[in-house]
């Protein structure tokens, strides 16, 4: 068993379980939503598929830790700390993200045109993803 690699499964596995829940929450929302309004529903499954983005910085990292580590550039015990702090925070930001989704999709249905607007704060909580994940970089 390659106990090497457990650092990049960690920051794979907390980024797409930070999406499931955040896309999740804010998916529950748009349904209620969609139940109330007649149109607009496509910006609505839009905003609640936003969490989504961060599964993607943790399966770059994987693969970048990956390589590192099999190039022998990477400690695979500093590979498990990023793995599980990087991971950490990309999934606080994952559920938040649902959670900040959930207030933009019930702005938006009562009113449609703040909808860009909205986006704005859910742009603003990824930040902190994409913030860890150029850190992680950094650090290998």
């Amino acid at each position: 068993m390659d106990f090497d690699m457990i650092g990049p499964a960690i920051v794979m596995g907390l980024g797409c379980v930070g999406s499931s829940i955040g896309c999740g929450i804010a998916g529950m929302a748009s349904h209620g939503v969609m139940t109330r309004v007649d149109e607009g529903h496509g910006k609505l499954i839009a905003l609640s598929a936003i969490p989504s983005s961060q599964s993607i910085y943790g399966f770059i990292l994987m693969i970048v830790m990956r390589g590192a580590i099999k190039a022998g550039t990477l400690a695979p015990l500093t590979a498990l700390g990023i793995g599980f702090f990087v991971g950490l925070a990309i999934m606080t930001s994952s559920i938040y993200q649902g959670k900040c989704a959930v207030t933009a999709i019930q702005a938006s249905a009562k009113q449609p045109a703040v909808y860009g607007k909205t986006i704005a704060a859910l742009g603003i909580v990824e930040s902190f993803a994409l913030f860890a994940f150029v850190f992680a970089l950094l650090l290998m």
